[in-house]
């Protein structure tokens, strides 16, 4: 936690909102690693009444009122369309409590920017596959989150990371990197950098589409992992996407093909062995079975054509963003061990070596169950 939350703090955030009943507990909750996040109970007559409680990373969403204007405005449309097909809003998306300000944001005196989530009851995530039929579900619940939102206009939506995932920005940042060479690692990994560079035409592919018309603009999630879903633990169907502070305007392949990185990998992200690396067919099918039944007919044509580019191309994206921190002295994302970011790049590259070595298998999955939707 960090050392500025003193309990007052932390007190204090909670009395700002619009809470049901006494405060009896707040207590670090959950394994996130960019916001600090706890579970707060409450009585009210006798029961319990948990909320969760979070203060935003803001040196990471430098604009917290941006993105929380996100997040409760895709929220609250997606409790009328979960409202109107009789579901349970409670339960099928998260909402936002707000201030006793009528906020959707605490801003403290030490600059601390906290929000309240309802806790959502008797749920789990799952941190990895345990079988086809949860990718299945998390396929279909992403999907179904691409179609509740396919007429919300994703352009009044904030860049709350600006171009995230514009991959001609993202690929102009690695050979910054390996111009800047700070290190002076980029000698030792020159099959990486020429991997990277021999395939910068892919690098436009979608957004030329989007830059035409020929992509439509929607509400992306951005940061499509199995964890990001709440299974029911009843059914243990897939319940609820979770994690909105990335959901921005994008194209809808970035969320499948995020999904197909992280979910259809034969090997950990940053495993060192990459003979254990590969894009599993069998789950890559699972997934876009799932994804294009929760999506239920609202991709077009072109979109649905191009999910294995968004699948190898996100996959590139994070492969060269890897890459380019490596060479940058490991500054972005996290590290446990030396070579670490470097290792991490050698996996995405090899995924999407393999990717392309299965295109005509990818291709021909997509378009026969592209006709059954």
């Amino acid at each position: 936690m960090n050392q500025n939350l003193t309990p007052e703090t932390i007190d204090k955030a909670i009395a700002a909102f619009c809470l049901k009943g006494t405060l009896r507990s707040a207590s670090p909750y959950g394994n996130g690693h960019i916001n600090d996040t706890f579970l707060v109970t409450c009585d009210l007559a006798g029961a319990e009444k948990k909320y969760i409680l979070q203060r935003m990373n803001h040196s990471i969403f430098q604009n917290p009122q941006a993105l929380m204007e996100n997040v409760a405005g895709v929220t609250s449309y997606l409790q009328k369309k979960i409202a109107e097909k009789n579901g349970d809003p409670d339960r099928e998306t998260l909402s936002v409590i707000q201030t006793k300000d009528g906020e959707n944001y605490f801003e403290d005196s030490l600059h601390n920017f906290w929000r309240v989530f309802p806790f959502i009851d008797n749920t789990f995530c799952l941190e990895k596959i345990e079988n086809a039929g949860d990718f299945y579900d998390c396929a279909v619940a992403f999907g179904n989150f691409q179609r509740q939102l396919s007429d919300y206009p994703a352009e009044t939506l904030h860049e709350t990371i600006p171009r995230f995932h514009y991959t001609p920005s993202r690929f102009q940042d690695f050979k910054k990197a390996v111009a800047d060479d700070p290190l002076g690692r980029a000698a030792s990994v020159q099959p990486e950098i020429d991997f990277a560079l021999s395939r910068e035409a892919d690098t436009r592919v979608l957004t030329d589409h989007l830059e035409k018309g020929e992509l439509p603009l929607r509400v992306t999630h951005n940061d499509t992992k199995l964890n990001n879903i709440l299974f029911d633990n009843e059914t243990r169907k897939a319940l609820c996407v979770i994690d909105l502070d990335t959901v921005m305007p994008g194209l809808s392949l970035y969320d499948f093909g995020d999904s197909i990185r992280t979910g259809a990998n034969t090997g950990a992200e940053d495993e060192t062995d990459l003979s254990k690396i590969g894009l599993d067919l069998s789950l890559f099918e699972t997934f876009t079975e799932g994804f294009l039944a929760g999506c239920a007919g609202s991709l077009t044509p072109l979109e649905i054509r191009l999910l294995p580019m968004g699948a190898k191309l996100m996959t590139y994206e994070c492969g060269i963003r890897f890459l380019a921190d490596y060479l940058a002295g490991d500054v972005y994302f996290r590290i446990h061990r030396e070579n670490h970011n470097l290792d991490r790049a050698r996996t995405q590259f090899k995924l999407v070596a393999d990717m392309e070595q299965k295109w005509d298998e990818m291709t021909k999955i997509v378009a026969r169950l592209s006709k059954q939707f």
